[in-house]
C-alpha cells in the first residue's frame, strides 16, 4: 500500500511563475528574458529560506527548454514540457552534500556533452556557499568560457559566502522575505481549498512566526491542522511557544508608564508558559520601534531615546543568552533598568498615624508644623547608613584592584613558562572538569562555557565571551582551583579573561616577541583581607584571652 499524503509544502510547490508569492519583479525580470530570448549562461538566486529560490529555478529551467514557450510561460504541450519531470538534461544538485571539488569536476567533464534532447543542458545548483574554496576555483574557468548549450543556476541563502569572482560572472536576483499580508493571504486560500477551519487572528500568528518564510508557514499550518479540527490564536500560541501581541503590549505600556508590578506579573505568568524567548524577544523589540517611532513623530525626544536603548540593550542580550542564564530575567532586567521606578511616599493618613503613634501617651504637647515635618522626615525616611555603603564600596574596590593585579601577574607568569603540549592536556582536563557530575553546581554553572587558551605547568588562563562570566569566575578563584584540584589531583592556579581582553593581550605578546622582550617571573600580590567589625572584635577578644586567664578577663 503507497503512501499519496503530501504534506502542504510539497503540495503547494509552485509549477509555474504565476504561483510564486512574493517575488514580482524577479519573476518579470526571468519571464523578459525567456520573451527576448536573451538567456544568460549563470544566475544566482539569493535569499531567505522558503522564499521560492529553487521553485523558480525549477520553473525558469522548464521555461528556456520549452519550443514554444508565450509570454515568457511554457507551453506544456512541447516534448521538453511533457517530459519535464525526468529531463535528463537539467540537473539538480545539493552543494550541501556534494561540495567537493571531485562533485565539480564531474559537472565540468560532463557540459561538454550537447543536451540529450532539450535546448539547454540546466545545472541547478542549490546551497552553493557550501562548496568549498578548491571547488569554486574549479568551477571558475567553465563559467569563464562555457558552452552555448550550458546554463547554470545557483541558489542560495548566504551570498556573502559566494567569492566576487563568481558573483561577476552571474546574473544575480534577490528573492526578499514575504510580507505577512502576503502569507496570511496564501495561507487563507489554502486552508479553504483543504477545508481548515482557521481564525484570521491565527494565520496572522503563523504569519509572524514564519518570518517571511512561505515553506515555514506551511509547515507550521500543516502541523496544527493535523491534530486540530479548528485553529484559533491559542491554538497556535501554544503550539507554537509564542505570545499574543496583546501581552507585548500590556508590557511596552507598563514600561512606558513606569509600572514595575504589572510588569513583574506579566513576567511571573510568562515563566510558567513554554514560550520561546527568540520569538518574544523580536516581538518586544518589533513592539517597541513602533512606540519609538510614536514618540519621535510627537517630539516626545526623552521617550524616543530611553526606548532606542532599551532597544539596542534587547540586541545586546541575544549574545549574552546561554544554557546557564535565564534569558527572560534577563530581559526583565533590562526593562526595570530604565524604567523610573518612583519612591514610595505615605500618605497624608498614614503619617497622621505615625505622629500619632510617635506622640507620648495622654501627654497634651502641640507640635508646630515644622516639628511635624522633621519627626516625619525621620521615621518615614530614615537617615541612609553612608558608612556602611562606603564600607562595601572600598571592599569591592579592594577586591577588584586585586583581581586586576594578580590578573596581569598570572598572565605574565603563565606567558613566560607556556607550552603548547601542556595546553591540548589541559584542554582535555578541562572538558573533564566541566563533565564531572561531582562538581558543584554553582562553579559548572560559571565555567560551563569557558576555554582554556593558554597553559603553563601552575597557571592556565581561561576564557568566556560574557565579561558577568568572567567576573564570576575571578571572584571564585579558590573554590574553582579546589575543585579542580579535587577531580584532577594537581594544583593549578587560573585566572579567567574576555575573549576580547584575550585578543589584546594576544596581540601585545606578539608585539613582544618581536622586540625579543624576556618575561620574567613575578611574585603575587598579596590577598587583601577585609575584616568587618564584629570578626575584628573576635580576634582581639581571642588575643586578650591568650595573655590573660580566661575566668579574670570580664567583658563589658
Amino acid at each position: 500500500m503507497t503512501n499519496d499524503y503530501k504534506v502542504l509544502y510539497r503540495k503547494y510547490r509552485p509549477t509555474t511563475f504565476d504561483e510564486i508569492v512574493g517575488q514580482k519583479y524577479s519573476i518579470a525580470m526571468l519571464k523578459n528574458a525567456v520573451e527576448n530570448n536573451k538567456i544568460s549562461h549563470a544566475y544566482i538566486f539569493t535569499g531567505p529560506r522558503g522564499t521560492g529560490k529553487t521553485s523558480t529555478a525549477k520553473i525558469f529551467a522548464r521555461t528556456i527548454n520549452c519550443e514554444n514557450p508565450k509570454n515568457g510561460v511554457p507551453c506544456g504541450t512541447c516534448s521538453s514540457c511533457i517530459n519535464n519531470s525526468n529531463n535528463a538534461d537539467i540537473i539538480e544538485i545539493d552543494a550541501a552534500s556534494n561540495n567537493g571539488v571531485d562533485s565539480i569536476r564531474e559537472i565540468i567533464n560532463n557540459v561538454k556533452i550537447a543536451p540529450t534532447y532539450s535546448k539547454y543542458k540546466i545545472y541547478i545548483i542549490d546551497e552553493v556557499h557550501e562548496l568549498s574554496d578548491s571547488a569554486f576555483n574549479a568551477l571558475l574557468l567553465t563559467l569563464e568560457e562555457p558552452p552555448s548549450h550550458i546554463v547554470f543556476i545557483f541558489a542560495t541563502t548566504d551570498i556573502e559566502k559566494v567569492p566576487i569572482t563568481i558573483l561577476s560572472r552571474c546574473q544575480r536576483y534577490d528573492f526578499k522575505k514575504l510580507t505577512n499580508e502576503e502569507l496570511k493571504e496564501h495561507l487563507k486560500n489554502i486552508a479553504t481549498k483543504e477545508n481548515i477551519e482557521i481564525t484570521d487572528e491565527a494565520l496572522e500568528e503563523i504569519a509572524y512566526l514564519a518570518d517571511g518564510g512561505c515553506r515555514d508557514a506551511l509547515s507550521i499550518l500543516n502541523q496544527l491542522c493535523t491534530s486540530n479540527e479548528h485553529i484559533d490564536l491559542d491554538t497556535v500560541l501554544n503550539n507554537y511557544g509564542s505570545v499574543s501581541m496583546a501581552q507585548i503590549k500590556n508590557i511596552v505600556n507598563a514600561y512606558i508608564e513606569n509600572q514595575y508590578d504589572e510588569i513583574k506579573n506579566i513576567f511571573d505568568n510568562i515563566e510558567k508558559m513554554s514560550i520561546d524567548y527568540k520569538v518574544f524577544l523580536k516581538k518586544l523589540v518589533d513592539q517597541f520601534f513602533q512606540e519609538s517611532i510614536h514618540f519621535k513623530m510627537n517630539g516626545n525626544n526623552e521617550m524616543y531615546l530611553k526606548i532606542k536603548d532599551t532597544i539596542f540593550e534587547f540586541n545586546d542580550i541575544i549574545n549574552k543568552i546561554n544554557i546557564n542564564v535565564d534569558p527572560f530575567l534577563l530581559i526583565f532586567l533590562v526593562l526595570i533598568k530604565n524604567m523610573e521606578v518612583k519612591e514610595v511616599q505615605p500618605t497624608n493618613k498614614e503619617k497622621e498615624t505615625i505622629l500619632e503613634d510617635k506622640s507620648p501617651i495622654k501627654e497634651e504637647k502641640t507640635i508646630d508644623q515644622e516639628e511635624a515635618k522633621e519627626q516625619i522626615t525621620e521615621d518615614v525616611i530614615p537617615e541612609k547608613k553612608e558608612e556602611k555603603t562606603t564600607e562595601v564600596k572600598e571592599e569591592k574596590d579592594l577586591t577588584n584592584e586585586y583581581i586586576e593585579q594578580l590578573k596581569k601577574v598570572r598572565i605574565n607568569n603563565c606567558f613566560a613558562k607556556a607550552d603548547k603540549s601542556i595546553l591540548l592536556k589541559s584542554k582535555e582536563k578541562w572538558q573533564s572538569i566541566k563533565e564531572n557530575s561531582s562538581i558543584d553546581k554553582e562553579i559548572e554553572s560559571i565555567i560551563i562555557d569557558t576555554n582554556t587558551v593558554l597553559a603553563s605547568n601552575e597557571i592556565h588562563i581561561i576564557t568566556d565571551i560574557q565579561e558577568s562570566i568572567v567576573e564570576l569566575f575571578n571572584t571564585h578563584l579558590e573554590e574553582i582551583e579546589k575543585q579542580y584540584k579535587d577531580i584532577v589531583g594537581e594544583e593549578i592556579h587560573f585566572i579567567a579573561l574576555t575573549t576580547e581582553e584575550w585578543e589584546e593581550y594576544k596581540k601585545d605578546y606578539v608585539k613582544k616577541l618581536k622586540e625579543k622582550y624576556v618575561y620574567h617571573y613575578l611574585e603575587e600580590p598579596l590577598k587583601p583581607v577585609v575584616q568587618d567589625d564584629k570578626q575584628e572584635a573576635k580576634e582581639n577578644l581571642e588575643e586578650v584571652i591568650s595573655i590573660f586567664d580566661k575566668e579574670k578577663v570580664e567583658i563589658k
